[in-house]
């Protein structure tokens, strides 16, 4: 499918990560973990150019020696544990637009999904283009099912989460789905803006579990180890 559209790849990275210190250019196999990330998007077939926002000059650094475009540095209100990723994306596109520097599509790749591969990037891309939407979020179905999910109540007692049975065989349940952080493409205009929520992307992009690894814990980053070993 061809386009002559403009996709803008942003690579959102923030530095000062709680969990794993230096967590975006940790190494993973030989590899600082943002450089997948910039790979995939450098590798697509679509996208035009690949920058990453970050208020790390030593992340600046490595997304630089790895490809991406490094335009500005964060600035530090839109780097607080309290910034929003819409913030740090309309300031993204704000400076580029100022340098005349246009785009028509978003392409959000969260730096910690090192498995998301540029065929997903390019099929998500064509999904959306196919349909002429205005967001796209990819998505992965849940293995613990909310059938079997519970809370505890104030009395102490187990509360199902959904008001369903959940005496039908595993095979039976339906299926239900997690926004999974490796993809959003929203389409520039006036609706994307600060009261954007990029979780809340409407069309669904399904990738399998075997490239679903979010590096939030050292865990993690084993897990995705073991994973990349079997790629």
């Amino acid at each position: 499918m061809k386009s002559n559209k403009k996709f803008l790849a942003l690579i959102p990275a923030r530095a000062g990560s709680k969990g794993i210190k230096d967590k975006n250019i940790i190494d993973l196999k030989g590899k600082p973990l943002i450089a997948y990330s910039i790979d995939a998007a450098l590798k697509s077939k679509y996208i035009d150019r690949v920058v990453v926002s970050t208020d790390g000059e030593d992340i600046a650094a490595v997304a630089k020696e790895w490809g991406a475009d490094v335009p500005f540095l964060r600035p530090d209100y839109l780097a607080s544990d309290t910034a929003k990723t819409i913030d740090a994306v309309l300031h993204c596109i704000e400076v580029l637009k100022k340098a005349g520097d246009s785009y028509d599509y978003l392409v959000l790749l969260q730096p910690t999904q090192p498995l998301r591969q540029p065929f997903h990037i390019d099929e998500a891309i064509e999904k959306m283009l196919e349909l002429e939407a205005e967001s796209l979020v990819s998505v992965s179905k849940v293995k613990e099912h909310p059938v079997l999910i519970r809370t505890i109540g104030e009395d102490g007692k187990l509360q199902n989460l959904l008001n369903c049975s959940s005496t039908v065989r595993r095979q039976d349940f339906p299926d239900f789905y997690r926004v999974n952080g490796a993809i959003y493409i929203n389409k520039i205009d006036e609706n994307l803006n600060e009261t954007t929520s990029l979780n809340d992307n409407i069309i669904p992009y399904e990738m399998a579990h075997e490239y679903d690894v979010d590096i939030d814990e050292l865990l993690d980053l084993k897990i995705a180890e073991l994973m990349l070993e079997d790629n």
